[in-house]
């Protein structure tokens, strides 16, 4: 059964619960980053138009079942309120009587946010009371939160069995449309830029791209891994040990399936995370008390002429110690790669928080044809895996 979309459903003057992600940074007490809320306007405003009534749900933080101030959403409906020009309230829970109340209280074009669903540990547990209680406050439901989209909790997937008309956002369905795009007739050369600290949190991901990309370009931690797996000194550099099996294990599918993996050839090493400055290596050898922290200038080059060459490009995560501005080169040099390589008619993917990130920095993110504001569930969708939001919308 196929997924329903926002413009298939009746709106006008029906409720309509409707799960986002509005789990954005925070600093004193008002939003940092509004990505996230505004990636969501398009349903949003859809809905206001329509004359439906509003009632929104997310999470934020990870608050472990506590009502705990700081993770209160009384800052991102503040600043929706802002964004719409128009008041947005704040539920006192996410459920309850008094929430109940306002919710039997609203006209059609109201806006209501309901407090942090974790807030509740029934939640992550998707308990099915909770959910029913959720449920309660709609009679449609909208899931326009991709980010929670590979989460199977009582306001992704455990709502979806007490209401009975459930679609997908546009933001959503942008992101199923993105990334189906690059695993079903991608262009070519398809290149797949890789980062992060380990190996472990995307080894699903680098089998399931295997078959499927022409090259993967390997940064940031888990390139040491990769390195020791071939027996070169990575001096003190983050290595997972028990994962160096598994690396030569990937290097030997990516042989077999005539895909390029490329390593950096140079590295930008310091003494420690925190070092104001670093050195260049003039090979892929690191030296004893020393650790690699970002992409070396000929590394920069090689990939960067590998992502000019490419007509589909898929990038998820940073390069080096991005927290860093020190080592934040070599993330920023591929983010302006990207671009480029967009403007030229490539079709560009970028997802995960530290990827987003560095665009934002280096101010590209208009420069990329489509930017995932879900890290996690990308991921998990570029390893061929089920997302259980996604698959709840479809229930019969």
């Amino acid at each position: 059964m196929e997924t329903k979309t926002i413009e298939q459903v009746e709106l006008k003057g029906k409720r309509v619960l409707m799960r986002v992600d509005f789990n954005v940074p925070l600093q004193g007490g008002t939003v940092r980053d509004d990505t996230r809320i505004r990636a969501a306007l398009p349903s949003i405003k859809k809905v206001i138009d329509a004359g439906g009534k509003l009632i929104l749900m997310s999470h934020l933080g990870r608050p472990k079942g506590q009502r705990k101030p700081e993770f209160s959403l009384k800052p991102a409906a503040a600043h929706l309120g802002e964004i719409l020009k128009m008041p947005v309230a704040l539920a006192p829970d996410c459920i309850g009587s008094e929430t109940e109340e306002m919710v039997a209280a609203m006209k059609p074009g109201d806006v209501i946010v309901l407090e942090n669903v974790r807030f509740h540990h029934e939640e992550t547990e998707n308990d099915k009371g909770f959910s029913k209680q959720l449920a309660a406050f709609g009679d449609v439901f909208i899931n326009d939160a991709f980010g929670s989209a590979h989460r199977a909790h009582a306001s992704t997937e455990g709502v979806t069995h007490f209401i009975d008309e459930c679609a997908a956002g546009y933001l959503l369905n942008t992101e199923l449309q993105a990334l189906g795009n690059l695993l079903g007739t991608p262009g070519r050369p398809f290149v797949a830029i890789l980062g992060g600290a380990k190996i472990s949190g995307k080894i699903d991901v680098i089998q399931n791209l295997i078959p499927k990309v022409d090259t993967i370009l390997v940064g940031g931690g888990m390139v040491y891994t990769f390195l020791k797996a071939q027996g070169i000194d990575v001096g003190n550099s983050l290595v997972e040990d028990d994962r160096i099996e598994m690396a030569t294990e990937i290097l030997e599918a990516a042989r077999s399936a005539n895909t390029t993996i490329k390593l950096p050839v140079d590295h930008i090493i310091a003494t420690s995370l925190d070092a104001a400055q670093g050195d260049v290596t003039t090979s892929q050898a690191i030296p004893s008390g020393s650790l690699g922290v970002d992409l070396g200038p000929e590394t920069n080059k090689d990939f960067s002429d590998t992502i000019h060459d490419s007509k589909t490009i898929l990038w998820n995560g940073p390069m080096g110690v991005f927290e860093n501005d020190a080592f934040a080169k070599g993330t920023l040099h591929i983010a302006n790669a990207v671009a480029a390589a967009t403007k030229q008619g490539a079709f560009s993917v970028a997802g995960g928080g530290d990827s987003v990130a560095a665009l934002v920095k280096a101010r590209m993110t208009s420069k990329i044809s489509h930017v995932s504001t879900g890290g996690g569930a990308s991921l998990e969708f570029m390893a061929g895996k089920q997302l259980p939001g996604v698959a709840a919308l479809a229930r019969e």
